[in-house]
């Protein structure tokens, strides 16, 4: 029998539209591994890049495909910059199976950002609102399902809470290279992202107090369509030279900040806790 290391628990993966993307792997793993898995999506977005969206019913058809026997595969279809739309999200998917052990908070807003001199309300907004609003709105509705309560700490506080006898939950976030160099014509998602790198340590420590392990990943360049030729929007021809320099030769692929995630949320990964995990193959070194 195949090892099942999440088997009975229920995951929900935000962003997954499309198959070339880290959050259609990041469910197909969790699924392998045993979970229930629900998936939020929002296709417009997709559709207005390069790269496209996908048929989602056939995305999900292909996921259920993957189930393993006793999980199921659900889907939601919401906005996430709706101010509502994060804590509704998180009680639908608690619903689906009556429990909700796995948040991964994979969903970003691409395009439309700039330089500095480009800079509008609007844009930054529009990544605040997608990229870390969201994520600290779905994670407060995730503590909030596991215990969590409202004027809990306050500023200086240190935990309290005895010794739990296991972890009741786990969260990931996702950041990006902002912390590796510059990231010139991407000021509002660099900064939308700095903002989860810079609170995971202080989230971590509250929600530890529940049981809940949260962790951040920084993925590195992964090739989720944009650094292909028919799906692009930039010249790729100095970002490929660049490629051949580095160890391996390759950018990232989607499956491999699925792998660590995956190894976080089971009980292998149980004393990484608080920490902004970078996952690059060394790209970041060259």
């Amino acid at each position: 029998m195949p090892r099942l290391p999440l088997a009975g628990q229920t995951a929900l993966v935000t962003g997954v539209s499309r198959r070339r993307g880290i959050g259609f792997a990041v469910a197909s793993r969790l699924l392998r591994d045993g979970a229930s898995v629900v998936i939020q999506h929002h296709r417009a977005h997709d559709t207005a890049q390069p790269w496209g969206g996908d048929d989602i019913d056939a995305l999900v058809s292909e996921l259920s495909d993957l189930r393993t026997a006793g999980a199921t595969v659900h889907d939601i279809g919401v906005d996430l910059r709706d101010g509502d739309a994060p804590a509704r999200l998180v009680t639908e998917a608690a619903s689906a199976t009556g429990s909700l052990e796995i948040l991964v908070c994979n969903q970003a807003k691409s395009g439309d950002d700039g330089s500095i001199h480009d800079m509008t309300a609007e844009r930054l907004s529009a990544m605040w609102e997608t990229n870390t609003r969201a994520t600290l709105l779905m994670t407060s509705a995730f503590a909030t399902l596991h215990g969590g309560q409202p004027g809990s700490a306050r500023p200086g506080d240190r935990g309290k809470r005895g010794p739990l006898p296991g972890p009741t939950g786990r969260v990931i976030w996702m950041t990006s290279g902002q912390g590796d160099g510059a990231m010139p014509g991407e000021v509002a998602y660099a900064a939308s992202k700095a903002a989860l790198s810079g609170v995971t340590a202080t989230v971590a420590a509250e929600l530890l107090e529940l049981g809940i392990i949260l962790n951040t990943i920084n993925p590195g360049p992964v090739n989720t369509g944009y650094l292909d030729s028919d799906s692009t929007d930039r010249d790729l021809g100095p970002i490929d030279e660049w490629r051949q320099r580095t160890p391996f030769g390759r950018f990232g692929e989607p499956a491999d900040p699925a792998n660590l995630i995956a190894w976080l949320v089971s009980d292998e990964g149980t004393w990484m806790v608080g920490q902004v995990l970078k996952s690059d193959g060394g790209l970041s070194l060259y």
